[in-house]
């Protein structure tokens, strides 16, 4: 007869025993905080990658045109093409990239963060409705989903600043 036995590692917020899935769950907020933070600098400087140069936002270019002027044919086509190129728009985007995108990187703010990253990532959902490869889901449901469950699983105190004492007595910073 084979038994089991079922080994459960409690881990208070402030301990510092790791489990091993505390690391990837590390690496998953860094590389995603990583896709957030690198779309703000290419489109920011327009290094080559996505964002060619001379349509950097340092050189007058619109970080939303491109994507949102795409979505002309799309069912909310029409309510996100007008919104592209809008300074507003534009600066809202560019700092929502940055903020999500440094946050997951630090580990400090992940609430915030996966509060504001879903909304943004929802909206670019939206914005490509209908959907060409799949009824519904796509990457940016899975990043949104993945968002949420780093701060719910208080992904910033492992290989981040989530153990410092301020983020942990003040919960908008966790």
């Amino acid at each position: 007869m084979a038994t089991t036995s079922d080994h459960v590692m409690q881990v208070d917020a402030g301990s510092t025993a790791r489990r091993p899935v505390d690391y990837v769950w590390a690496i998953t907020r860094i590389s995603l905080g990583w896709v957030f933070l690198w779309a703000f600098l290419d489109k920011t400087f327009g290094w080559g990658f996505a964002t060619p140069a001379e349509r950097a936002w340092v050189a007058g270019g619109s970080p939303t045109t491109g994507f949102l002027k795409g979505t002309g044919e799309n069912a909310l086509g029409g309510f996100f093409g007008s919104l592209a190129g809008q300074v507003w728009v534009d600066w809202l985007f560019m700092l929502g990239l940055l903020g999500i995108g440094t946050a997951l990187i630090l580990g400090v703010g992940l609430r915030i963060a996966a509060v504001t990253g879903s909304l943004l990532l929802l909206m670019m959902w939206a914005a490509a409705l209908p959907l060409t490869t799949n009824p519904f889901m796509d990457d940016h449901i899975i990043y949104a989903i993945v968002l949420v469950g780093l701060a719910l699983g208080g992904a910033g105190t492992t290989l981040g600043l989530g153990n410092l004492p301020i983020v942990r007595r003040t919960p908008y910073l966790q």
